[in-house]
C-alpha cells in the first residue's frame, strides 16, 4: 500500500479539525488555545508539504518553513505575555483578560 496525497489531507484534516475543536471547546485556558492554534498551523503546513511534493515544487516546503519561523516566534511572544499576566494578576483565565484594557 502506497501512501498518496489523500492520506497526508486525510491526515491535515483530523488535526485541523482537533485544533478547531480544542478552541471552541475549552475557551477557559488560554495555553490549550495557544496549542489549538499550533495544531492548525500544523495542518496547513502539511498540506504545503503535501502538495509540494506531488507537484514537484519546492516553494510548498519553503513556504512552510516560514510558518514554522512565524509560529515559534508567536508561541514565544505569546507565553512570555501569559507568564507576566500570570505574575502580576495570578490566574490565567480568558475571561479576566480584558482587564488588560487601557
Amino acid at each position: 500500500m502506497e501512501i498518496g496525497l489523500a492520506h497526508y489531507l486525510a491526515v491535515a484534516a483530523i488535526i485541523f479539525t482537533i485544533g478547531v475543536f480544542g478552541i471552541f471547546v475549552n475557551r477557559k485556558n488560554v495555553i490549550i488555545m495557544m496549542m489549538s492554534i499550533e495544531l492548525i498551523l500544523l495542518s496547513v503546513n502539511i498540506n504545503f508539504v503535501a502538495f509540494s511534493a506531488a507537484l514537484h515544487d519546492l516553494g510548498g516546503q519553503v513556504f512552510t518553513l516560514f510558518v514554522l519561523t512565524v509560529a515559534a516566534a508567536e508561541a514565544a511572544v505569546g507565553l512570555a505575555i501569559l507568564v507576566v499576566y500570570f505574575r502580576n494578576r495570578g490566574n490565567i483565565a480568558v475571561e479576566d483578560i480584558n482587564l488588560m484594557k487601557g
